[in-house]
């Protein structure tokens, strides 16, 4: 079955809108979720700021697979802490939104040719519950999780977001969460930004305004630059998804634009329909 056709399913659940954005934040330390910071605030004022979904998808860099596309079909996404360290208050933080499971299932069949399966043991992990928090802090909106396949070279990620892209049409938002710049190793404690992080921010910036992703999604062209952003390319692959999902009609905008701890790019971006 063609894309168009398993997009043409979802007419009898879900009305077609105006198109949706798509939004890919970078979401740093899991703090941001019980700090007044910059980051936050800015969160905040996007929600404001944002139509109202249908439904939202969420394609965040902490569910992790190798060889397979999993779409968390529960429909009751429990929220996951999904770290360690943290004072008492970060895991106490809850996000009761309900999911989606016949839209999620749309979705394994829309991504077919990228291995996708069905999965009900996930929920929430906190590259997406921290963020929605603040976007839609009455957790009223169906959400679920898309897992990144580990196994699947740069590309493939941009293609995923191809195919998803159809479902903007249908009142979902596509919201990345992971960071363009991520080298824990390499962090400074107040420090000034390193290097190789503004030359990856700046380089992953002008080749998205210029609408050029093959560049992003090329380990050649990127070589030892990606290496040092990325040392795990976990954090990056929601941002190639997210471009993906977009096209020449949209217009782009960037939030957060700042390195945290050094090594960390904060950088956001909303494709604007």
């Amino acid at each position: 079955m063609s894309i168009v056709s398993q997009l043409d399913r979802l007419k009898d659940r879900l009305s077609s809108s105006d198109r949706m954005p798509v939004v890919f934040l970078g979401h740093g330390s899991p703090m941001n979720a019980i700090e007044d910071t910059d980051y936050s605030r800015g969160w905040s004022a996007l929600g404001r700021s944002l139509p109202r979904p249908q439904a939202i998808l969420v394609v965040s860099a902490h569910w992790m697979t190798h060889g397979s596309t999993l779409v968390d079909v529960s429909a009751l996404p429990k929220t996951i802490h999904d770290f360690y360290g943290f004072p008492d208050e970060l895991y106490a933080q809850q996000y009761p939104a309900k999911g989606d499971p016949a839209l999620a299932r749309e979705v394994v069949s829309l991504l077919a040719s990228h291995h996708a399966e069905e999965d009900d043991t996930w929920g929430l992990d906190h590259g997406a519950w921290t963020v929605l928090k603040f976007l839609y802090p009455e957790a009223d909106v169906p959400v679920f999780q898309l897992s990144i396949d580990m196994a699947a070279d740069l590309p493939q990620h941009i293609e995923i977001g191809r195919a998803l892209a159809g479902l903007r049409d249908k009142g979902v938002l596509i919201l990345g969460s992971g960071n363009v710049v991520h080298n824990l190793r390499a962090m400074r404690w107040g420090g000034r930004p390193q290097d190789f992080a503004l030359e990856f921010d700046k380089l992953f910036a002008d080749r998205l305004q210029a609408r050029d992703l093959a560049p992003l999604a090329s380990r050649a062209d990127l070589g030892t630059l990606l290496q040092m952003a990325h040392p795990s390319l976990d954090h990056y692959l929601p941002a190639l998804t997210i471009a993906g999902a977009s096209d020449a009609r949209d217009s782009l905008s960037f939030m957060n634009n700042s390195i945290d701890l050094g090594s960390v790019s904060m950088r956001s971006f909303v494709f604007h329909a």
